[in-house]
């Protein structure tokens, strides 16, 4: 049975023109595997996969996910982040049952409607527990972080939230590249969340977006939202995790068209 696998083509200039046709022939890939983004199982022999290979100072780890949540493309971490994902996602060993140690964040684009309006919107949800830099605690900081950068908890979706300046969602060419901060000490924007390969959004979405010039962010921590197929499903997760109190939200200039 064939597998339905995607190779980028810097991923295939990673692993090698012999690795990638093998991996393409089902030789060395997973028929089942747990998604390194969403982490919920699939089938390459059913579904369309991406090849996800996480790069580190000496080691390489390939990893799968849905096509549907990441498209196939390199990732660069540190050796130290890389040490405790090389048994979890190592395609010769067992499904994965960990994410990586250095959480990806996950980035799903939708409509959101608001006192009767369309508001084009991206969900960001992390694939692990985001904690402080230099904590050892084992909780989850992400939501607390971001509140200290200025967004506000969203107990429930009916007004659309205040405006987070020095931020901006970077729309280049119909696509979405990056949601960008401000820099430190007043200096230039850098990248917050930055899409190894440009994601596409929908016409509806990027005409809203066009229309109000700013884009609703919402985040909330791992397990929180899922990957959902239809935006009515999205919906209801986020309207289920503003009731829960894991939701906060900011709207953001747009940036680019």
């Amino acid at each position: 049975m064939p597998r339905m696998l995607d190779v980028s083509d810097d991923v295939r200039a990673e692993i090698g023109d012999e690795e990638a046709d093998r991996l393409l022939a089902g030789e060395n890939a997973p028929g089942s595997y747990d998604c390194t983004s969403c982490r919920t199982p699939g089938d390459s022999e059913q579904e369309r996969t991406s090849t996800v290979l996480f790069i580190g100072d000496e080691t390489a780890v390939l990893a799968f996910a849905h096509a549907t949540c990441l498209p196939s493309q390199v990732v660069q971490v540190t050796e130290e982040q890389l040490q405790g994902a090389v048994r979890s996602i190592h395609p010769d060993g067992p499904p994965a049952d960990s994410a990586p140690e250095q959480a990806v964040l996950g980035v799903t684009s939708g409509l959101v409607l608001i006192n009767g309006e369309l508001h084009p919107a991206l969900v960001v949800e992390p694939t692990g527990p985001i904690v402080r830099p230099g904590s050892t605690d084992i909780g989850d900081d992400f939501l607390p972080l971001l509140i200290e950068q200025g967004f506000m908890p969203a107990t429930e979706l009916n007004s659309v939230p205040p405006v987070l300046h020095g931020w901006s969602v970077l729309l280049a060419m119909g696509q979405l590249h990056a949601v960008l901060q401000p820099g430190t000490g007043g200096g230039s924007p850098v990248a917050w969340w930055q899409a190894h390969q440009a994601l596409q959004v929908t016409e509806s979405w990027r005409a809203a977006a066009n229309k109000h010039q700013q884009v609703l962010l919402f985040a909330a921590p791992v397990g929180s939202i899922g990957r959902q197929p239809r935006e009515d499903l999205l919906r209801d997760a986020l309207d289920k995790a503003a009731a829960n109190g894991k939701l906060v939200a900011a709207a953001m200039p747009l940036a680019g068209t």
